[in-house]
């Protein structure tokens, strides 16, 4: 992986601009793993039941006037970027072998 965004376009939760007259929101991007982006909604899923950072994120959120979809968005983009940082040093690591 070149950065975290080449990383989120692969996992498919690179944000897509979906804007429409007085709105200004994103989605997901429809293309990359599937299998990936799945994982990635289970894990945040569970973690909005049991992570309290998390939960805490997703009341803040919810009193911003962001709806669950859009929340879930954020959060497996904040996933994927944890995760890209835990594997960016193997992959150096690989690279040099």
């Amino acid at each position: 992986m070149r950065s975290q965004a080449a990383f989120a376009k692969l996992a498919g939760v690179c944000p897509v601009p979906a804007s429409s007259g007085k709105t200004d929101r994103h989605r997901l991007n429809r293309g990359g793993r599937r299998q990936l982006n799945s994982a990635l909604y289970r894990v945040v899923i569970v973690r909005m039941r049991f992570h309290q950072p998390t939960i805490d994120y997703v009341a803040r959120r919810t009193t911003e006037g962001k709806t669950k979809k859009e929340i879930i968005r954020c959060l497996k983009r904040y996933l994927a970027d944890e995760i890209y940082q835990m594997i960016k040093p193997h992959a150096r690591a690989a690279s040099v072998t």
